[in-house]
């Protein structure tokens, strides 16, 4: 089983989302305006790839969103609390010989770490972070890098996202995928895809 971190093993994006604009007293979908913006792209793109700092990043799409910039990435996942429910499968999962791994787009870790508290070292066989091997989905070879750290061909792995791009590319490789949308939901169709007891 191979889970994305944010939006799976998170809160939902869209709450997190939500939760910061209303925080900082802006327009809701003032966000995702500068996410789908070309700028706000690249600066994503660049982030997940180590290219530049949270500092640059911040620095960035502070100006399209029209907020200050310190500290922006820590105010706008302030609300990616973890998923408990997806967690406790995960690692049912693992204690019943399910090799699990994370493949996360990540976001840099310094000056604030968004993967503190999830001891994801300590609970999935392996971990993939973008920035540490400069690529990041839905670019295959991220894929291929976690099927080899894990030892498994695609038709063997259930690949976790709430990126529909994301999920279209494992498919074209061979993983059987889950669109995760609702913590409740997705931990249900896991249970009952692995035939664990439902709590």
């Amino acid at each position: 089983m191979v889970f994305d971190f944010f939006g799976v093993l998170t809160f939902n994006m869209v709450e997190v989302i939500s939760g910061f604009e209303d925080r900082e007293k802006i327009r809701r979908g003032t966000f995702l305006r500068a996410w789908a913006d070309e700028r706000g792209q690249e600066l994503f793109r660049r982030l997940e790839l180590g290219e530049i700092s949270q500092a640059d990043w911040n620095a960035g799409f502070a100006a399209l969103m029209g907020v200050a910039s310190e500290n922006l990435l820590a105010r706008y996942l302030h609300d990616a609390f973890p998923a408990h429910l997806v967690l406790k499968v995960a690692k049912e999962a693992r204690a019943a010989g399910v090799r699990t791994a994370v493949v996360s787009n990540s976001l840099g870790q310094e000056p604030y770490n968004p993967y503190a508290g999830f001891d994801l070292a300590g609970s999935f066989d392996e971990v993939v972070l973008s920035a540490e091997h400069g690529v990041r989905k839905p670019d295959p070879a991220i894929f291929e890098l976690v099927l080899d750290r894990l030892g498994l061909r695609p038709g063997e792995c259930l690949f976790v996202d709430d990126s529909e791009v994301n999920l279209v590319a494992a498919q074209r490789l061979g993983f059987s995928t889950l669109h995760a949308l609702d913590e409740r939901v997705v931990a249900a169709q896991l249970r009952g895809a692995l035939g664990l007891p439902d709590l």
